[in-house]
C-alpha cells in the first residue's frame, strides 16, 4: 500500500538547507485548497534525496507553485511538528523577477495563496492584486501587507462596498 500524497502550492519564502553539507533540504509550502484564507495551511516539507535537495536549494524562489508528493508525518506528541517527507517535486509555474524601467533595481512577485504581490526595490511600497487581475490596493510597506488584505476581504464580504 502506498501512502504517499500529492498537494499543490506555492513556496511561502526563501528555501534553506537541512543539514550542514545541504545534501537535505526545508521549505515551507503554502497549500491552499479554494479561495480562503482559512482554508490556507502552511506545511513544512523535507527533501533527503541529496541531487533534489541541491535543485531546491538552488532553483526555487518564493512565489514558485510547486506539486510535491510524499510521506505526510502526523505529529504523536503535542511537541512534535507535521511535515511532508517529499520524494517528488514538480515546478507548476515560477515567478519571475523582471527588470524596472528605469534599470536600477528588480521587481518581485509573491503570492499569498489567491493574491499576488508586486514588490519594487525602489520602493517599499507593494502593488497588490487578486490572481484574477483585479487591483486589491498598495501597501505603504510589505509588513503592512496583511492589514490590506484584511480591509479587503471585509469589503468583499460586505458586498463589494
Amino acid at each position: 500500500m502506498d501512502d504517499r500524497i500529492a498537494l499543490d502550492g506555492f513556496l511561502d519564502e526563501e528555501t534553506v538547507p537541512g543539514d550542514l553539507h545541504g545534501s537535505t533540504a526545508r521549505f515551507r509550502l503554502t497549500v491552499s485548497p479554494s479561495d480562503e484564507r482559512t482554508d490556507e495551511m502552511i506545511l513544512p516539507c523535507t527533501v533527503f534525496d541529496p541531487v533534489m535537495a541541491h535543485e531546491v536549494l538552488h532553483d526555487l524562489a518564493p512565489g514558485d507553485q510547486l506539486r510535491v508528493t510524499g510521506f505526510l508525518h502526523l505529529p504523536r506528541t503535542p511537541d512534535e511538528p507535521m511535515w511532508l517527507d517529499v520524494v517528488t517535486l514538480e515546478v507548476l509555474a515560477t515567478i519571475p523577477l523582471m527588470p524596472t524601467p528605469d534599470g536600477l533595481g528588480d521587481i518581485g512577485v509573491e503570492r499569498y495563496g489567491p493574491y499576488v504581490c508586486w514588490f519594487d526595490a525602489a520602493t517599499t511600497e507593494v502593488e497588490v492584486f487578486t490572481e484574477t487581475g483585479d487591483w486589491v490596493g498598495t501597501a505603504p510597506e510589505s509588513n503592512a501587507i496583511g492589514e490590506l488584505l484584511e480591509t479587503f476581504e471585509q469589503r468583499q464580504a460586505a458586498g463589494g462596498e
